[in-house]
């Protein structure tokens, strides 16, 4: 609010004078520069040509922009709510050089993605890399997760998620199937020998996944086992499995880099769908419809 303020007095007091691109540059590349020496590189200009121009354009809007200190030129609120604004306009004008280039229309905004640590890192990410640079005008935040909550709350856009029964007020795509499998090292299985399963070191998730597929086989066909490792994340169970800690079932997902061997067939009765949801007011906005096209092709690939 003060520097809103401090910038509504800058323009009331010098309504003779009109900020123009060209100072918005100014600002911004000493901004970003920090010192005359790297604003003057930014802009392709000299030092001099730089000195000359902030005190110019100080005179002219009746107060000061930048405040010289022993570690450079520091911005006042003023500047830096007019280089936000100069950010802003830079982002339009290369918006609209890529829509010229390329022909089509850009998909744009901000999509808010919610899923597990685990779907983040093995199914998620790997799907990102490949089309996201086609969507430069496109923002992700991504939430790590284990709910729904975040959709129900509107905090979310789009939800990737490990589930045979998603919310009705949903609407979405059922990806595929995942499998869920006992696994180790081959460091830990040979250090094993002929140990039995039930009699070795299991790794498993602690009470932040209470229903998770794995536990549930676990205690229902291996109650008795030796819990040697709680985790409170599926990645760091998957680690512990790398390092050759012990045994855990895990999802197929998972076990795609070949560091842990399967043990015996999957776990009966326990497949899961995945599944990718949006709440059905998001799924008409073009930059939700892009992405929860892109990501159903790319992950029903993997």
């Amino acid at each position: 609010m003060q520097a809103e303020w401090a910038l509504k007095q800058v323009i009331n007091a010098s309504m003779h004078y009109q900020i123009n691109q060209a100072d918005l540059a100014l600002i911004l590349a000493l901004v970003r520069g920090k010192s005359l020496a790297k604003a003057a590189e930014l802009l392709k200009v000299d030092v001099s040509t730089v000195f000359r121009s902030v005190r110019r354009l100080e005179a002219a809007v009746g107060t000061a922009l930048f405040e010289k200190s022993r570690s450079g030129y520091q911005p006042t609120s003023t500047a830096l709510l007019l280089a936000q604004h100069a950010e802003h306009a830079e982002q339009a004008l290369d918006l609209a050089r890529i829509s010229l280039e390329q022909g089509r229309q850009i998909v744009s905004g901000t999509v808010r993605l919610t899923c597990t640590e685990a779907v983040l890192q093995n199914l998620l990410l790997p799907a990102l890399t490949r089309f996201m640079p086609d969507y430069p005008a496109l923002k992700l935040e991504l939430n790590t997760s284990s709910t729904f909550a975040n959709l129900s709350r509107r905090d979310a856009d789009i939800a990737l998620r490990l589930t045979n029964t998603p919310p009705e007020h949903l609407v979405g795509t059922r990806l595929r199937t995942v499998t869920y499998h006992v696994c180790a090292s081959a460091s830990y299985l040979r250090r094993s020998g002929q140990v039995e399963l039930p009699a070795m070191d299991w790794i498993a998730p602690d009470d932040f996944l209470p229903d998770h597929p794995t536990v549930a086989w676990r205690r229902q066909q291996l109650p008795g086992v030796n819990l040697a490792y709680r985790c409170s994340s599926m990645l760091s169970v998957a680690e512990l499995v790398k390092a050759g800690m012990g045994v855990a079932a895990l999802p197929d997902f998972m076990l795609q880099t070949g560091a842990m061997q399967r043990i015996g067939e999957p776990l009966d009765g326990y497949d899961t769908g995945l599944w990718l949801l949006t709440r059905p007011d998001c799924r008409a906005l073009r930059s939700v419809s892009a992405l929860f096209s892109e990501l159903t092709r790319a992950i029903e690939r993997a």
